[in-house]
């Protein structure tokens, strides 16, 4: 059990998931979304087309394609407004990828900065969230062998990644 960071694109890691900061119809957008569908392939779409959408806060999960990591969690984070739910969608987000890790077998897994982009969460509000529900999460699964890479695409987010791992 673990929780890593790493500054990179994270298309580019061979895990056994990703997660991606998808919109509600999991139709490849801009960021990190668009990224991931572009590398995955084409066969990313019509598999999550299948899925018939995503709530905010929920995951669900598609295989990775011709990513290096086997399968793709797609959560779909708060666009921030600076009301009292946005917190909790985004916590929610963590912890429902990391839950279908689990219930999916899967044992490492790795998370874009969900939020931050073109949903406007501030980074750091964000990744203090994030770095909070991980840490919780690995605790209260202590007897599941679980290594968690928190990606950092700019030198930014890797800084302020390092501050909060301690």
């Amino acid at each position: 059990m673990s929780l890593e960071i790493w500054q990179g694109d994270i298309t580019s890691l061979k895990v056994d998931v990703i997660v991606n900061a998808a919109n509600k119809e999991l139709r490849g957008g801009g960021g990190v979304d668009g990224a991931i569908h572009r590398a995955a392939g084409p066969k990313l779409d019509p598999a999550c087309r299948a899925l018939g959408g995503c709530e905010t806060g929920e995951a669900k999960i598609t295989p990775g394609f011709d990513l290096p990591a086997k399968y793709v969690i797609h959560t779909v984070g708060p666009i921030y407004s600076g009301s009292h739910s946005d917190p909790l969608l985004l916590a929610a987000c963590y912890r429902n990828s990391l839950r279908v890790a689990q219930e999916n077998g899967l044992h490492s897994v790795a998370f874009s900065a969900i939020s931050t982009g073109v949903y406007g969460y501030p980074l750091g509000a964000a990744s203090k969230i994030a770095f909070t529900e991980v840490r919780k999460w690995l605790r209260d699964h202590k007897d599941y062998d679980l290594r968690v890479i928190m990606v950092a695409y700019d030198a930014r987010t890797y800084a302020l990644y390092q501050k909060l791992l301690g």
